[in-house]
């Protein structure tokens, strides 16, 4: 028969490893894109491309980036809007960018 005092270490230290198998909750959904009308481009000596308006998360919660023309040199043509990834550490949030 255990004791008493072993029947604890053992509770606490079974408690302890549960405890580092939390649950992993879905982040919360990304909102609908929101309806942009593009402006026409304004005159400009280098080449621009309009990025479009984008959900950014803050920490707490999504923020709406709207859309702009920024420059075209230095990034590729893909706009890639933000999303979510399952990673061995946890859902983590891939930033918007250009590929």
């Amino acid at each position: 028969m255990m004791s008493k005092s072993l029947l604890g270490v053992t509770l606490a230290a079974g408690m302890a490893l549960l405890a580092g198998c939390a649950v992993q909750t879905a982040p919360p959904p990304i909102p609908a894109t929101t309806i942009e009308v593009i402006p026409n481009p304004p005159v400009s000596a280098t080449p621009i491309i309009w990025q479009p308006g984008h959900w950014d998360w803050n920490g707490t919660g999504y923020v709406w980036t709207p859309g702009q023309y920024v420059p075209n040199p230095g990034h590729g043509n893909l706009f890639m809007p933000g999303w979510w990834a399952q990673t061995s550490a946890g859902w983590q949030w891939q930033p918007s960018h250009w590929m």
